[in-house]
């Protein structure tokens, strides 16, 4: 697949957001509990119920630019691996394995499986995941509390000092439609903010009030099933790899989303209705189409291979003697997937035999 400068943004956006959604996911209950239980329930955020609203994207743009539209089809259909959610492992004598892509949300349909995979995951021997420690909090919190440089600015500074007055103001109106007066969080790292501006309200209310996203769930059950559940990331590389990238670049990120202003909620939905239908290909053409103007690439090839590809090469690469025993059930982000250099393309390397499961 070819892509243009004006995709850059798009791609940051694209990763940046699946990166933030896991990385929030996962702390919910440490960071959600110190700050952000109390700030929802202080401020009244929206959607107190839970229910999330918003467009579909591409629906709209089928009817309103059928052109555009088909030119993303297009492009989505060229993304290598791009449709499918479940996939089968194989390898001459090792039992199946399995892989689901998953959405780091907690969407009642996001965590209704495919068809196929309780089964496979109620038989599997071993259930991996990016990072175990979720299932552990208080010593995930333990940890990350040595290393508070990895989610706050220990410099004295907050966002303000690098927002203009408009932009600070404009900060300031996202979070607070999320319930999130920005004093609350001004010390946090730009992507962390990036992260909440991401997410919708409603999702923001069901992680306070403790609901679990799918991979959580799927970790919770195998638990309960006497299943060991293995993690191929700590909680640590995952925040150092988002700390390495220079603050600039997060800074730019964080801008493009407050950009999107109200249409990061439909932005949001369809991505969720691209994953609940596996069509994974099509979220990068569909961002690219929806982002801000602009063409600047400037960093993106470092955040592209310190958040994707080098994730994706370590997830491998821990997962194989897992996959080698057998009988394995992997859920990882549908992200890390797709593409050239996607787990999928990885495994295929490796030996595996990998299909998609209809």
């Amino acid at each position: 697949m070819t892509i243009s400068a004006f995709s850059f943004l798009s791609r940051r956006l694209a990763f940046a957001v699946d990166a933030g959604l896991w990385l929030l996911a996962g702390l919910h209950g440490l960071l959600f509990a110190s700050f952000l239980v109390v700030v929802t329930l202080a401020s009244g955020a929206r959607a107190e119920d839970g229910a999330c609203a918003g467009h579909n994207l591409l629906t709209e743009m089928q009817q309103d630019d059928p052109d555009a539209y088909r030119r993303i089809v297009a492009e989505g259909d060229a993304v290598p691996n791009g449709k499918g959610l479940f996939w089968k492992i194989e390898k001459a004598g090792l039992a199946p394995s399995y892989l689901l892509g998953t959405m780091h949300v907690t969407d009642p349909r996001v965590l209704a499986l495919p068809k196929g995979a309780p089964e496979a995951k109620a038989q599997a021997k071993v259930l991996i995941i990016e990072s175990d420690e979720i299932l552990d909090e208080q010593k995930a919190m333990a940890k990350l509390m040595t290393k508070p440089q990895l989610t706050m600015m220990m410099d004295g500074k907050t966002i303000q000092s690098y927002l203009t007055r408009a932009e600070t103001e404009q900060l300031q109106t996202a979070l607070k439609a999320r319930g999130i007066p920005l004093g609350a969080v001004s010390r946090m790292q730009p992507w962390m903010l990036s992260s909440f501006v991401a997410l919708p309200a409603c999702e923001l209310v069901r992680k306070a009030k403790g609901a679990a996203f799918l991979d959580m769930q799927l970790a919770k059950d195998a638990i309960r099933a006497g299943q060991p559940v293995k993690g191929l990331e700590t909680m640590e590389e995952q925040l150092s790899a988002m700390a390495s990238i220079p603050t600039e670049f997060h800074l730019k990120s964080l801008m493009e989303m407050l950009a999107l202003g109200g249409r990061m909620d439909d932005v949001m939905y369809t991505m969720t209705e691209l994953y609940l239908s596996g069509d994974i290909g099509l979220t990068m053409p569909m961002l690219k189409a929806v982002s801000p103007d602009g063409s600047d690439e400037e960093g993106y090839a470092e955040f592209e291979q310190r958040i994707v590809t080098a994730r994706n090469h370590i997830m491998a690469e821990r997962a194989r003697p897992l996959l080698e025993a057998g009988g394995a059930f992997m859920a990882v982000g549908a992200m890390h997937l797709v593409g050239e250099e996607g787990l999928v393309s990885l495994l295929r390397a490796d030996g595996f035999t990998v299909t998609a499961v209809p």
